[in-house]
This record gives structure tokens, C-alpha cells and sequence, in this order.
């Protein structure tokens, strides 16, 4: 296939590195130091499954590519609105956008712009890091794909991009419940990015301090309830199976939320934490927690978007 990867960086990077490796026409939209490293030196993967490299076409202008097949959107979920507007010479009546972004919002942005059809449901997993421009490294994680149709049926597409996937060496996996597959995901990064932001401290002694860890349990439950009324087929055990995945992570670990408001970059703040108290007051949910960590850290984020549109 002819793939453009929108967002070249911990995700896109890397996933976009494994079809490329796997011998598809892999073009990667980068910019700065990251765009001039990957047409030096090939994009690096340091991974806990082997390294590898991968030479492909990289561009800042995703006009200069033409329609692909598949179009990987791996950009930060605030970041998907432009970059939909950014994507339309990509896409055209036979092109799937597949959306890697932590969120529920982010398909719905997608269609928004470019209509219903070329777009599917889809979330992953992996823990990652650009170290340096030019270099990708997987820390913990096995790589997997879930991907669905907005509708719930089962495509030709679909499994023709699992497939894809599946040949890289990337776990993938088809949903007929892309939207409960998503909230499932939500219901794991998104508490723990709060109240993780909110405390600034990692996972390890964040779960085990009785009182944040009652935080957490109590953000866990708003966005468990908020789904549930967004149709969702959650209930009491997928919140007692993410506690379970929170408790065995390394003790060091931090979402990609937490490390940026740490660095003090602009961050999915308003997409995860903002959208839990955005969804649920129309919807009579009930979110203490979400309301004081997002208006506890909002100023902060401003600040933060407002200084990087200074650069």
C-alpha cells in the first residue's frame, strides 16, 4: 500500500516504521530536526524487541504526496483538527484515515472534514519515546492496533489493514465496537493522566499512597459512568482490570499527558481531561475530580500553548 504518516513521532514513528520495513510505500510528514534526521540517517527504532531502521520518503508538505491507500494520523489528539484540513490532499474515494490518538472526540474531528467515509475507529498500544531526532524508543508494551468501522460492520478495508499490520509484526486486531474499544482505552490513560498531571509524581507511588490512589480510583469511576451513558459496554470490571494494569506497570512509568505538562509543552489536557468534564455536564454526570484537576491545570496549558505559538 501507499501510506502517509501524519505524525511521525512515538506512535506514527513507529508503527509507520513497521510497514515500511514490511515493504510498503511509506511516506513519513515530519518538520524540524526530526524531518532532517529521518532523511539522513533513516528513521531508528530502539526497541525492546529488536532495533531496527528504516529509510522511506519523508516531507513537511503532505500536498507534495499525492492520495495514498491508508493515511496513519499520529499526531497529538489536539492537533487532529488542523491536521485534518492539512490531510486532504491525501485522500481520496478509495483512502482509509486511520486515527491513533488517545480520545473518543478524535474520529468524530476526522468526519467533521473529511466526511464519514474515509474514516475508521482506531487506537493503540505501545509506551514510546522520540529520544532524540531520527530515533524511536519502545519502552515497555507489546505494539498492538485495534481498528474498526464507525459503524460496527467488518470491511474489506479493515481487513486488508489489519493484514498490513499483522505482516509488520504488529499485533491488529478488527472491533465490531470500535466505540466501547475506544472508552475501554480512555478509561485507562485518561484518570491516570489526570490525576498523574495533577500530582506530577509516576505511577509507582502514585497507586500506592492510600490517598491519590483513592483520587484515582475516584476519577476512574467519573469517566466509567460518562461512558456508560455514551453507550459504551463498560461496567465494574474493566475499572477493576485498569487498576490491575496500573498496579503492574514500572513503578517509573508516565503517560504521554504527564510527561508533557511536566516538560511544560502544550497537551492533551483539553481532549482527555477537558473532554470528561465537556461530555458529562450535558449528559448529568457527576465529575468532582475532573473539574478541579482541568481548572487547576488549564492555566498552566494556556501558558503553555501561548509561549509554543510564540516559536
Amino acid at each position: 500500500m501507499r501510506i502517509a504518516v501524519y505524525g511521525s513521532g512515538a506512535v506514527g514513528g513507529y508503527f509507520g516504521a513497521r510497514l515500511a520495513v514490511a515493504g510498503h510505500d511509506v511516506t513519513f510528514i515530519a518538520r524540524g530536526e526530526h524531518l532532517k534526521a529521518i532523511r539522513q540517517r533513516g528513521l531508528r527504532v530502539s526497541s525492546i524487541n529488536g532495533d531496527f531502521c528504516c529509510r522511506a520518503t519523508a516531507t513537511d508538505t503532505p500536498s507534495s504526496i499525492g492520495e495514498v491507500d491508508l493515511v496513519l494520523i499520529g499526531v497529538k489528539a489536539w492537533q487532529v483538527p488542523d491536521v485534518a484540513v492539512l490531510a486532504r490532499p491525501l485522500v481520496g474515494s478509495t483512502t482509509s484515515v486511520l486515527p491513533l490518538q488517545n480520545g473518543v472526540e478524535t474520529a468524530e474531528q476526522l468526519c467533521d472534514v473529511l466526511g464519514h467515509g474515509p474514516v475508521l475507529g482506531g487506537l493503540c498500544q505501545i509506551m514510546s519515546v522520540v529520544d532524540s531526532p531520527g530515533r524511536i524508543v519502545h519502552t515497555a508494551a507489546e505494539p498492538a492496533v485495534i481498528l474498526g468501522e464507525l459503524d460496527g460492520s467488518v470491511s474489506d478495508r479493515g481487513r486488508v489493514i489489519r493484514e498490513a499490520f499483522t505482516r509488520a509484526g504488529v499485533t491488529a486486531e478488527l472491533s465490531t465496537d470500535i466505540n466501547t474499544d475506544l472508552w475501554r482505552k480512555f478509561l485507562l490513560v485518561e484518570p491516570w493522566g489526570a490525576v498523574g498531571s495533577a500530582s506530577r509524581v509516576p505511577i509507582g507511588l502514585l497507586r500506592t499512597v492510600p490517598e491519590s490512589r483513592r483520587v484515582l480510583e475516584q476519577a476512574l469511576s467519573e469517566v466509567l459512568e460518562l461512558a456508560r451513558v455514551s453507550r459504551a459496554d463498560l461496567g465494574p470490571d474493566d475499572a477493576t482490570t485498569v487498576m490491575a494494569r496500573l498496579d503492574s506497570l514500572p513503578r517509573a512509568s508516565l503517560p504521554s499527558m504527564q510527561r508533557d505538562i511536566i516538560a511544560g509543552r502544550p497537551s492533551e489536557l483539553e481532549v482527555q481531561v477537558g473532554a470528561v468534564v465537556r461530555r458529562a455536564e450535558p449528559l448529568g454526570v457527576a465529575t468532582p475530580v475532573h473539574s478541579a484537576v482541568y481548572g487547576c491545570l488549564l492555566p498552566m496549558e494556556r501558558a503553555a500553548r501561548e509561549a509554543n505559538e510564540r516559536r
